[in-house]
């Protein structure tokens, strides 16, 4: 049994106000803490925040988390989507300080057509530059890992280790476990034994504190599809035990879990919700 609840919520809307919008639709579902993207999350914009907004959603004390924009890739062979993507955490980051985030959201990326060693080069001259300039309170950068479709940079959770190295260990690197993305790649937390196994190798390899997150998706699809196809919780292949397993794992005690389930809202994710503090709050 963990010593520290997990405050569990979702992504919210930001359109029409980020704490006016989100943190009422945060109400609605029953969201102890959230997740919100700060610009168009499949474009390269940098929105200017309201400070009112911020200020409201900074003094809420609701957990929040921000996620970077999908077309952030630090392995890309293209100098442009490389420098757009500096860019954008770089913004993330910022953004994420005015509203009091705990964490910033990127996906690990993909090589494309270039090699693992020359991506990974990149990560180490970008993307650690980027983390020295960071001021002690200012929100931690969570590596996401990937599904495992393509040439990705890292997928199961050992594949972290290279990032940390190059990355130097840095104390503002995290990381944000997604259950569809590890599932996919391979970690199968529905076998018996399989949750353990998954967190204890996550440790492992990155070190006791660095899980910060957990996205919390049940998947359509069975362990090692590579595809990354959120269920709700529970519905899917993963099923419902296995994240009352992860939300009591000594590891996991007090990280937040966020849901990117499926459905039109607020309901389903009402019920995501109310299942994942169910499955935390027995035994």
């Amino acid at each position: 049994m963990t010593s520290a609840k997990s405050p569990i919520g979702g992504h919210v809307p930001v359109a029409g106000g980020m704490a006016t919008k989100g943190l009422k639709y945060a109400a609605d579902i029953g969201a102890e803490t959230v997740q919100v993207f700060v610009t168009n999350p499949r474009g390269w914009a940098q929105a200017a925040g309201n400070p009112a907004e911020d200020a409201k959603l900074r003094e809420s004390g609701v957990p929040a988390f921000l996620h970077a924009p999908y077309l952030v890739n630090f392995g890309s062979p293209t100098a442009d989507t490389l420098e757009k993507s500096v860019a954008s955490v770089r913004h993330a980051l910022h953004r994420g300080a005015e509203i009091g985030a705990l964490g910033v959201v990127v996906h690990t990326g993909s090589a494309v057509t270039q090699s693992f060693d020359e991506a990974m080069r990149q990560v180490h001259e970008h993307v650690l530059p980027m983390l020295e300039e960071l001021p002690e309170d200012a929100p931690d950068l969570l590596l996401e890992p990937m599904a495992g479709q393509g040439n990705m940079l890292c997928a199961t959770v050992d594949q972290l280790g290279p990032f940390f190295e190059r990355l130097e260990h840095h104390p503002k690197v995290g990381v944000c476990l997604d259950t569809c993305h590890a599932f996919a790649a391979g970690h199968d937390l529905a076998a018996e034994g399989g949750v353990k196994e998954t967190i204890d190798l996550l440790v492992s390899t990155v070190g006791e504190g660095r899980l910060k997150l957990v996205h919390a998706n049940d998947s359509k699809d069975v362990c090692g599809s590579a595809k990354d196809r959120h269920e709700n919780i529970g519905a899917g292949n993963i099923g419902e035990a296995p994240f009352g397993e992860l939300l009591h794992h000594p590891a996991v005690a007090g990280v937040p879990f966020i849901i990117e389930t499926p459905g039109r809202a607020p309901e389903p994710h009402a019920k995501d919700i109310e299942t994942l503090k169910r499955l935390r709050d027995e035994g």
